[in-house]
């Protein structure tokens, strides 16, 4: 029979449990810390969060067949995302928000390029050329009210895989209705009516301010018209142009 008094077991109890915390960020997670330093910690930080939720499309349009490739891999290797959307609006999450899930893949946006760590990915079950379903947009709608809200992720950044890697990717396709999206308030979207822009206005610096990576103009143009006018055409106009000239304004305004 153990000696020790209840006081003693409840304090070695205490001592043990602050001991764990203090050498874990989470279940079974070692803590990333130098062995050259002395831990000295700072209550003044914030973990790491998305700053983006990227859109794609599965180009499958078979949810079974797309949650067997999202849990396992693809023809390029493992591949994951943090939601499917499925056709009848059903949501699965496969992968922790806070998690690194493997959906951004080589891509670039607004200067950040390793997007998997930066962003939140979101999977919607179509073929790639089919119309998006109703119920698909509407629970998209939802999710990203819940996520924007709880992660403060602004309602403007949200971009589609095409924007980020275009050249090499084109999901969401041009069926994507991003207008109605914009109607909700999720989107860097422009105002209508169009203003001309002025005389000089560089279309392809308001491109890079937006946010896409022009150091292949051709393919910017292609993924700007996907998103902004359902094309994929790889000329700019004066239409772009005014496109631009509006959504430039709108990211150098004050903030409120």
């Amino acid at each position: 029979m153990s000696t020790r008094r209840p006081g003693f077991q409840l304090m070695a109890a205490i001592v043990f449990a602050a001991l764990l915390a203090g050498c874990a960020s989470g279940p079974g997670v070692a803590p990333q810390r130098s062995p050259l330093a002395h831990w000295s910690p700072s209550p003044n930080f914030n973990a790491r969060k998305a700053q983006l939720i990227v859109l794609h499309h599965t180009s499958i349009g078979d949810t079974e067949a797309s949650l067997r490739v999202l849990k396992t891999r693809n023809s390029q290797g493992p591949v994951s995302a943090h939601y499917l959307v499925e056709m009848d609006g059903r949501i699965d999450q496969l992968v922790d928000e806070g998690d690194r899930a493997w959906q951004a893949g080589a891509s670039r946006w607004a200067g950040m390029t390793d997007l998997n760590s930066s962003s939140i990915g979101i999977e919607i079950d179509n073929d790639g050329h089919s119309p998006f379903t109703q119920a698909q947009i509407d629970a998209l709608i939802r999710l990203l009210a819940d996520i924007t809200t709880r992660q403060g992720i602004p309602r403007t950044a949200i971009v589609g895989h095409g924007d980020i890697a275009p050249g090499r990717k084109d999901d969401p396709s041009v069926q994507f209705p991003w207008a109605t999206l914009a109607s909700y308030g999720f989107g860097l979207w422009f105002d209508a009516p169009l203003t001309p822009a002025p005389p000089g206005f560089d279309s392809l610096a308001a491109m890079r301010l937006v946010g896409y990576d022009v150091s292949s103009p051709r393919d910017a143009i292609i993924a700007f018209h996907r998103h902004y006018r359902a094309m994929e055409t790889d000329a700019l106009d004066s239409t772009d142009a005014a496109i631009l000239y509006s959504l430039q304004r709108k990211l150098m305004a004050p903030r409120q």
